[in-house]
C-alpha cells in the first residue's frame, strides 16, 4: 500500500475509497483514510477516475489523413473523420483535426461548400423528344467563391470523370455524361449503384446542375447542397402523375456514406409508385444505399408531395417530375427538379413572390403555390390575405395548393412548413416560359451576399430579390433602383425583378446590408428554369 499523505477528494473531503486519482502518469487508488491502496505507473496516460489508459476520452489525434478520437473508456482510438486531400484538407497534429478552407469548421452551413453530388434525374426521352442524349447535355456550373484558384475533381465511383480549375471569383460550366438508368426511363423505381457524380473542390464553391444545359423546351436547374449541409429528414415536393400521358413524378435519394439506411413513408397522395429498388407499390420501403448510390422513386399515379424520407446518415433528396404541365391540361410540359432543403433548415415564415411577365415588365407571371406541413394541425396566415389558400393543414405530409396567382405574399405558420412555387405553362397566358419549380427559402436563411450563375443561352434571365424595406441592395455592383421595388402587403418587405446581362460568363453577385432572399430563372419559348440563388442552411428549432 502506498505511503503518500492523505489527499482531498472531488468534494473537498478525503479521497473516497476506490476512487482513482492521477499524479502525473501514476494512477493511485484511494483507501478512504487519507492514503492509497495501490499506485501504478502508466505506460501511456493516467486519466482521473479511470486510471491507466491508452488515451484521454474525447481527445483527438492524426493518423495520416485520418482523425481519430479517443473512445469514452480511454481504451482505443476510433476513426472519426478523413481529411480529404482532393478538398485541400490536411490533418493538423497540433489540434487533431482537419484544417483548410474546406474543413467543416471553416465552411459552416450554407450553399457554399467543397463536396457535392450532381445527380441526373428522370427526363423525357422517347419519340421525337429525346433529351437524354446529344446534342443535349447534362451539366454543372461551378462558381468559385474564394480568392484562390479552385482545383475541381469529378468522379463516379472509382473513376475520375473530369478535372479542371476555376479561377478565383469565376465560373466554369462542364458537361457530364447522362446516366441512362436514371434519365432514359418512365419507370420502374430503381436503385442505381454509383448513380451520382461526386464533385470536390480545393476551395469553397457553389454548384448548380442543369438538366439539360441548353435552353430547350423541357429542362430545369437545381441549386446543389454541399455534403456538410446534408441532414437526415426531408419532405418531398413533386407534382401529380400525368395520367393521360403516363409521365411520372419522382424523387431521388443520394447517399454520401456506405451503409446508409433510408426509410420512405408515403404521404396521403404518395402511395402509388412503380415498385422497384426495394420500394413497394404503396410507396413504403427501407433501402440501404452505399456511397454515391441513387434511389429514384417514380409514380404510377397520385402525387409524391408530402412523402417523408428519413435516414440514419445524411442524404441528399431531389424532387420533381419527368415532364408536366402546370396546371395539367394547359400546354406545354416541362421537366421539374430541385434539390430539397432538409426539415432542419425549414422554418415558419416565408415570402412568396411571382416571377416577372417576360414581355411586360410591369406585370407578373402566374404561379401556383403549395404549402406542405411537416407536423399535424399546422395553422397558417397570410399578408395580404389569400382567399384561395386554406389556413390550416390537418396532417403531416398534407398540403394545400393555391389557384394561379400573381400577388406576392408572406406565409406565417405555427409549425415548420415547406413552400414550393410552380411557374405555369406558356399557354396559361403569361408570356414565354413553361413549368419550373422553386423551393422557397425561409426568411431566416436569407444572406447578405450571393454568388450565382445564370446560363447565358436563355432568351432572358432574371434574379428576383426579396428584401426589408430600406435595404441597400446591389446586383453585379449596381444598386437596384428605388422604382424597381414593390411592397409585399403590409409586411415591411418588398421585392424586385432585375434582368441579368447575358454578356460574359453568367456569373453574378447580389450584395446587401441586410439579409435578402433571391431566386434565379430564365425563360424562352416553351422553356424555363428556376432555382433559389443560395441560402444559409442553419438548423432552425421547431
Amino acid at each position: 500500500m502506498g505511503g503518500t499523505a492523505g489527499t482531498a477528494g472531488t468534494t473537498g473531503g478525503l479521497c473516497p475509497q476506490g476512487e482513482i486519482v492521477c499524479e502525473g502518469d501514476t494512477a493511485k487508488v484511494c483507501d478512504g483514510m487519507g492514503g492509497f491502496d495501490s499506485e501504478t505507473p502508466c505506460a501511456d496516460v493516467c486519466v482521473e477516475g479511470l486510471g491507466c489508459k491508452l488515451c484521454v476520452p474525447g481527445e483527438s489525434q492524426c493518423n495520416g489523413d485520418t482523425v481519430e478520437t479517443c473512445d469514452p473508456n480511454g481504451d482505443t482510438w476510433v476513426p472519426t473523420d478523413t481529411c480529404d486531400p482532393i478538398q485541400g484538407q490536411t490533418c493538423d497534429p497540433q489540434f487533431g483535426a482537419c484544417t483548410g478552407a474546406c474543413s467543416k469548421g471553416a465552411l459552416g452551413l450554407s450553399y457554399i461548400g467543397c463536396d457535392y453530388y450532381p445527380t441526373v434525374t428522370q427526363q423525357i426521352d422517347y419519340g421525337i423528344d429525346q433529351y437524354c442524349q446529344a446534342p443535349h447535355q447534362f451539366a454543372v456550373a461551378v462558381a468559385n467563391t474564394s480568392g484562390n484558384t479552385a482545383d475541381v475533381t469529378v468522379t463516379r465511383g472509382a473513376m475520375t470523370v473530369d478535372s479542371f480549375q476555376v479561377p478565383a471569383g469565376d465560373v466554369v460550366v462542364r458537361p457530364l455524361p447522362w446516366i441512362d438508368a436514371l434519365c432514359k426511363t418512365q419507370g420502374p423505381s430503381t436503385l442505381v449503384a454509383d448513380g451520382a457524380y461526386r464533385l470536390r473542390s480545393t476551395q469553397p464553391v457553389t454548384v448548380y446542375q442543369y438538366n439539360p444545359l441548353a435552353a430547350t423546351v423541357t429542362n430545369d436547374a437545381s441549386l446543389l447542397l454541399p455534403v456538410n449541409a446534408w441532414q437526415s429528414d426531408y419532405v418531398v415536393a413533386s407534382w401529380p402523375h400525368w395520367t393521360g400521358i403516363g409521365l411520372p413524378g419522382f424523387y431521388a435519394v443520394v447517399a454520401s456514406e456506405d451503409g446508409t439506411t433510408v426509410t420512405l413513408t408515403p404521404s396521403a397522395t404518395g402511395g402509388q409508385v412503380q415498385a422497384g429498388g426495394g420500394v413497394a407499390a404503396n410507396g413504403a420501403g427501407q433501402v440501404t444505399l452505399q456511397q454515391g448510390d441513387v434511389l429514384q422513386v417514380v409514380t404510377s399515379g397520385g402525387d409524391l408531395t408530402g412523402t417523408r424520407v428519413t435516414s440514419d446518415k445524411p442524404i441528399q433528396v431531389f424532387g420533381g417530375h419527368e415532364c408536366t404541365q402546370v396546371p395539367i391540361g394547359t400546354p406545354a410540359c416541362d421537366h421539374l427538379e430541385e434539390a430539397l432543403f432538409p426539415v432542419d433548415a425549414l422554418a415558419k415564415e416565408y415570402f412568396v413572390a411571382p416571377p416577372i411577365h417576360p414581355s411586360n415588365p410591369n406585370a407578373e407571371k402566374g404561379q401556383i403555390v403549395r404549402i406542405v406541413a411537416t407536423e399535424p394541425n399546422t395553422q397558417l396566415s397570410y399578408d395580404p390575405p389569400q382567399g384561395g389558400l386554406a389556413t390550416s393543414i390537418t396532417n403531416a405530409g398534407d398540403f394545400i395548393e393555391s389557384p394561379i396567382g400573381t400577388t406576392p405574399f408572406k406565409v406565417t405558420a405555427d409549425k415548420k412548413v415547406l413552400v414550393v412555387q410552380y411557374m405555369v405553362s406558356q399557354n396559361a397566358g403569361y408570356g414565354l416560359s413553361d413549368p419550373a419549380m422553386l423551393i422557397a427559402v425561409p426568411s431566416e436563411q436569407y444572406r447578405q451576399d450571393y454568388l450565382f450563375h445564370a446560363a447565358t443561352n436563355w432568351v432572358v434571365n432574371f434574379v428576383d430579390i426579396i428584401a426589408p424595406d430600406g435595404a441597400s441592395v446591389t446586383v453585379d455592383g449596381a444598386p437596384v433602383p428605388a422604382m424597381a421595388w414593390k411592397a409585399i402587403g403590409a409586411t415591411g418587405w418588398s421585392w424586385a425583378h432585375v434582368q441579368l446581362s447575358n454578356a460574359g460568363t453568367g456569373n453574378h453577385t447580389v450584395a446587401a446590408d441586410q439579409g435578402v432572399g433571391i431566386s434565379v430563372y430564365g425563360v424562352q419559348d416553351y422553356g424555363s428554369y428556376w432555382y433559389p440563388g443560395g441560402l444559409d442552411l442553419s438548423i432552425i428549432p421547431q
